[in-house]
C-alpha cells in the first residue's frame, strides 16, 4: 500500500473500467484516504462521473459513497469530449494491433 500512497501524484488509468469487488473497494478507500490533502491523484475513465457510483456498487456497497466523497469534494473535474466521434480512432488502430486481443 505504501508503493502507490507515497507519491506525489498517483494516476490511476482506466478508473473504473471493472467494477471493483468489495475487498478491491476497501484497498480503494484506504488508498485515497491515507493520500487525502497531501498527494495528487488523476483518474482517467472512460465513463462519465455520474456513473462512478453504480461502477463502485452504488448503494449496495456502503464504501463507495465514502469513496466518492474521498474524490469530489477536493477535485478539479476536466471532461475531454469528442469534437467529431465519427473520426475518433481507438489506440489500437493508431498502433495497428490486432482488434481481436481487446475481445
Amino acid at each position: 500500500m505504501a508503493k502507490y500512497a507515497n507519491p506525489l501524484l498517483l494516476i490511476l488509468d482506466e478508473w473504473l473500467l471493472l467494477k471493483p469487488i468489495e475487498s478491491e473497494q476497501k484497498d480503494i478507500f484506504e488508498l485515497l484516504h491515507r493520500r487525502r490533502k497531501k498527494s495528487s491523484t488523476f483518474f482517467c475513465s472512460q465513463y462519465h462521473t455520474d456513473g462512478w457510483y453504480e461502477q463502485l456498487g452504488g448503494a449496495d456497497l456502503p464504501l463507495a459513497d465514502a469513496i466518492l466523497d474521498r474524490i469530489v469534494h477536493d477535485a478539479y473535474k476536466i471532461n475531454i469530449t469528442s469534437i467529431d466521434p465519427a473520426k475518433d480512432i481507438s489506440m489500437r488502430e493508431v498502433y495497428a494491433l490486432d482488434k481481436e486481443l481487446s475481445e
